[in-house]
């Protein structure tokens, strides 16, 4: 099964390159950025071997679909996604932190609330909850912007304004968009019989103005609950159904790998490579609530989108 796993373009007055997990970045002069979704998959921070066809445009395709649905709230940097795979849109100075909304106690909040915090990045959380419920109102739970390598670390408002990380105005800025981006992605989300559960945000800005950047409400980047099952689940303390890569951790841990030293990323087949393959364009269909048409996986692959983005950049 082919893949995007690797580009190499030289774009006209392309002055930099940024090849991250799953993204190959390319900032064009001063004000633009070319973002490139491959089909490279990580989990527990590494790259595994092989690519996932379709990954790469079923994220874009989600995040572009959501940057739409939401630009009347926030200003985001999106300008336009002339290919399946490829988004252009504004260069911005990024705020060094990620705005994480809460709105279950689940995974690492409720991994922290099980060993006996309760409070988290600030935020205190009561005692008697249960794994997966749902708080009175969804909490904003920030981590720092680690470089590349590290985690992200949880920090609190309080934390980030009186460090300087963010002006105050600017925080208070982030988190009411952030929970206003959250609102909306729920309401849509419930539109498709799901729950967005907890996800997160990254802004920047251009000059004085905030805009959304990167990906948002994708099953990369947040988790998704079925809401016609929630709630007999919760009542019996079972796990939830969910529609994330969790499904892809779950799969290396049951093979003995969870990014830990010494460990050794487990064989993916090319059944395996479908498979995660066809449940990521599940995921897709699942959220959109649209049917997924495959972009064509030809020789000339490369040359479609780097063909797509410079008619775009003629534009610009």
């Amino acid at each position: 099964m082919k893949a995007i796993t690797r580009t190499e373009f030289n774009f006209p007055n392309q002055s930099s390159k940024y090849v991250g997990k799953v993204r190959d970045v390319y900032t064009i002069g001063e004000d633009y950025l070319v973002m490139i979704a491959t089909d490279r998959i990580s989990a527990f921070d590494v790259v595994l071997p092989k690519g996932i066809p379709y990954k790469g445009q079923v994220l874009n395709q989600i995040a572009s679909k959501f940057l739409d649905s939401t630009s009347d709230i926030v200003p985001n940097w999106k300008i336009a996604s002339p290919d399946p795979v490829v988004t252009v849109g504004h260069k911005c100075t990024g705020f060094p932190v990620e705005m994480i909304v809460r709105a279950y106690l689940t995974g690492s909040s409720w991994r922290a609330y099980k060993a006996g915090a309760r409070e988290i990045c600030g935020v205190k959380i009561p005692d008697g909850m249960k794994e997966h419920q749902r708080f009175e109102q969804p909490i904003v739970t920030p981590t720092t912007k680690a470089e590349i390598g590290l985690h992200d670390q949880d920090i609190s408002k309080e934390e980030i304004i009186t460090k300087g990380i963010v002006k105050e105005d600017d925080y208070l800025m982030l988190e009411k968009y952030a929970l206003d981006l959250f609102n909306r992605g729920s309401e849509i989300a419930s539109e498709r019989g799901l729950i967005l559960v907890d996800t997160k945000y990254e802004f920047g800005k251009k000059g004085d103005k905030i805009y959304l950047i990167d990906e948002i409400h994708t099953p990369d980047s947040s988790r998704y609950f079925y809401k016609e099952s929630y709630e007999e689940l919760f009542a019996k303390g079972l796990q939830q159904r969910q529609l994330s890569k969790e499904f892809v951790r779950e799969w290396l841990m049951e093979n003995n790998f969870s990014g830990q030293a010494g460990q050794k990323v487990p064989e993916m087949t090319d059944e395996i490579v479908r498979s995660i393959s066809d449940r990521y364009i599940e995921l897709y269909e699942n959220i959109t609530g649209s049917k997924f048409e495959r972009a064509e996986y030809t020789d000339d692959i490369y040359e479609r989108i780097e063909t797509n983005i410079l008619n775009m950049l003629a534009r610009l």
